[in-house]
């Protein structure tokens, strides 16, 4: 231990000798090429947000107003988080999303905040690092093909939800009820799961409750179906009326709206939710 302690003491006197002889030291010469390079990125910044009010080359000032009601808008996030957007692809909800989204990059942010204190060697030489290379060269690959995947990747929500119909059916008793399975498929596919929750599923937005025993309530079938329709009525401003159910209403061969009897297949649907068996 102390021969090592006198080799970082050796060391650390080359490196004065060094600043002294050929090298500039950090006050002033690193920090004024810091502040100069800082001021650039500003100014940088600055610029195109100036571009994007005056011109709108990059992009419009204001979109349209957000609709809460929809069910065909697929939520994406900016561009350098499609890496993390996509380990939630590979980690699902609810068994291991807590290592894709907290565990795997709080170790990694942890690793880079640490670099300077084990990685101790003067070596510069790339051929001379081969272990730090390597290191750098797979984060940088993963990166590159997970925003890649990211990018590209079509959104499979509602698929994996509509999937997630026949294990629902099971553990809540009413596979036997094609009235019922036909109702799950319309929440499935009608975005429900973006505010409510089913089972596990779903995204417990704005408040919304957990559905899984929603039938348990003693509303009943007529009672879901005014609900949904109009939940002003019943006090909820918050959630959208689907009276109409147009947004996912499906065409029969005459081009007839069957929105009233998917409205009708949710509430039975969820009368049917007594919680799992």
């Amino acid at each position: 231990m102390s021969r090592r302690i006198e080799q970082r003491r050796a060391e650390f006197a080359r490196y004065k000798e060094d600043v002294k002889t050929r090298g500039k030291p950090f006050h002033p010469g690193a920090m004024f090429h810091d502040t100069v390079m800082s001021l650039v990125v500003v100014c940088v910044i600055i610029g195109l947000a100036c571009i994007w009010k005056y011109t709108h080359l990059i992009g419009p000032l204001l979109a349209e107003k957000a609709d809460p009601g929809t069910t065909n808008f697929v939520p994406r996030p900016d561009w350098y988080f499609y890496f993390l957007f996509y380990l939630l692809r590979i980690f699902k909800w609810p068994e291991s999303v807590i290592l894709g989204t907290v565990g795997i990059p709080t170790i990694c942010l942890i690793l880079l905040l640490a670099l300077p204190f084990y990685d101790l060697r003067r070596e510069r030489r790339l051929g001379r690092r081969p272990v730090a290379i390597v290191a750098a060269i797979l984060v940088v690959l993963s990166m590159g093909v997970l925003t890649y995947k990211g990018a590209v990747a079509k959104e499979a929500l509602a698929s994996e939800v509509v999937a997630a119909v026949p294990q629902w059916a099971q553990r809540e008793g009413f596979a036997n009820d094609p009235k019922g399975v036909a109702g799950a498929k319309v929440f499935a596919e009608g975005g429900c799961t973006s505010c409510h929750t089913y089972l596990g599923t779903g995204g417990g937005n704005l408040g919304a409750p957990d559905l899984s025993a929603e039938g348990s309530k003693g509303k009943g079938v007529q009672g879901l179906e005014s609900y949904v329709a109009d939940p002003s009525k019943f006090g909820n401003t918050v959630m959208p009326k689907f009276g109409a159910f147009s947004s996912i209403a499906a065409k029969d061969a005459q081009g007839k709206d069957l929105g009233i009897s998917q409205l009708r297949a949710l509430a039975i649907f969820l009368d049917a939710s007594k919680g799992p068996k």
